[in-house]
């Protein structure tokens, strides 16, 4: 498999959405990753999510973060983010990873372990398992996680106007949320990189961008010898 999976995770707020579009348009514009693509290292540029990166997806992804649905109970809640992520690793990533794309996703089997095991208190064990399932062990190459106080993280969305589910959720769920993420990090410092998503948007993307071009020139290091 030639391509890798980047991953953008962190709370509500925290800015790794907006980090991923622009890490999308730094990284077009680059020599480095024009140089990859012409030297054959990497095919494409991708952009997707979870929920929501395929069509069945995008129903789901409708279903959990629709406000005015129904209230969902914690372990369906948990079966339908691996529904969509089994049919997204099927469809989209690994097809796409075979052919040597770099994948920039925005969430990925971190924000389960957050949301569903630190947040709703579903057991750790059985949330691996699911995303053992749901990926068939795929992994992410490397995961920015943008650290954010939950606090100043849920004030941002506010003025974004109408919330989702997931944000209209208690304080005391995302500080929980944050937790796992912090935790997480914590666990797995090969593959997190923590981000500090409190400065400002410009400030942010200068991070990303270091840790973008280290890493790809730790993935791809023979393009140094051509370029």
């Amino acid at each position: 498999m030639q391509g890798k999976l980047i991953v953008f995770e962190g709370v509500e707020g925290s800015g790794k959405t907006t980090q991923l579009r622009r890490s999308q348009t730094w990284l077009l514009a680059h020599s480095l990753f024009n140089c990859l693509q012409t030297q054959g290292y990497i095919s494409h540029l991708l952009v997707t999510r979870q929920p929501g990166g395929t069509e069945l997806g995008q129903s789901i992804r409708q279903l959990l973060l629709d406000s005015a649905q129904s209230p969902i109970q914690a372990k369906a809640e948990l079966l339908l983010y691996a529904a969509d992520r089994a049919q997204h690793v099927e469809e989209l990533l690994k097809p796409q990873l075979y052919q040597g794309a770099l994948i920039l996703c925005d969430r990925y089997t971190d924000s389960t372990v957050a949301y569903q095991g630190y947040g709703r208190g579903l057991d750790l064990n059985l949330i691996d398992q699911l995303n053992q399932v749901a990926t068939g062990g795929l992994d992410s190459n490397l995961t920015l996680w943008f650290d954010l106080d939950v606090e100043q993280g849920l004030a941002r969305t506010k003025l974004r106007g109408s919330a989702d589910r997931i944000e209209q959720d208690s304080l005391a769920f995302h500080q929980r949320v944050q937790q796992g993420f912090r935790e997480l990090a914590s666990a797995n410092p090969n593959r997190i990189v923590r981000i500090d998503a409190s400065c400002s948007e410009a400030e942010v993307s200068e991070q990303v961008q270091v840790v973008l071009q280290k890493w790809l020139m730790q993935w791809y290091p023979a393009v140094l010898l051509h370029s």
